[in-house]
């Protein structure tokens, strides 16, 4: 996996992190322990820095980027072709697959965006809350179904990550 160093500032990557030999890490960038950095996925402080807390799941083809800071919790989920930029996300946050976070959004713990949703720059989602659409609006509250749903699919990758430490090896 590229790693690169750019005007002194190079990732450091937290204990037990499996990064896909695809994604790229550049600049100054923390990720945190047992994370899971998918393939093609591009976290890139350059500008700026980006701090990904423990348990964070990067999945594939993320672009996480920042100008000044971009800081995400623990336990973080961020599906599937999602886009970060400038933003805060709170533990055990669910960020959908293509959603886009734009410059200065917060979103709180525990919330879920759905997939393809637009949250605006300087808007805020609160802890809890589920928000959909393009601008994202608050649709819902998280209950405990969505909870147990978020900590089995976590847990079901901190288990992937065990199997790629252990397993994955190209063919």
């Amino acid at each position: 996996m590229p790693i690169y160093e750019i005007e002194g500032k190079s990732p450091q990557i937290g204990r037990g992190t499996w990064m896909a030999p695809s994604a790229e890490i550049i600049g100054d960038v923390e990720i945190g322990e047992n994370c899971y950095i998918g393939f093609g996925a591009i976290i890139r402080g350059d500008f700026g820095k980006i701090i990904i807390g423990n348990q964070s799941l990067v999945e594939e083809g993320v672009v996480i980027h920042t100008a000044e800071l971009t800081e995400i919790g623990n336990k973080v989920i961020i599906g599937h072709l999602a886009m970060i930029h400038d933003a805060t996300i709170h533990d055990r946050a669910l960020i959908g697959m293509k959603a886009m976070i734009c410059e200065y959004a917060t979103i709180g713990e525990w919330s879920i965006i759905a997939e393809q949703s637009l949250v605006r720059k300087q808007t805020t989602i609160p802890p809890g809350k589920i928000a959909a659409g393009s601008p994202a609006k608050v649709v819902g509250d998280v209950g405990k179904d969505h909870r147990e749903r978020l900590a089995n699919g976590l847990q079901a990758y901190l288990q992937l990550i065990g199997s790629y430490h252990h397993s994955f090896k190209q063919i």
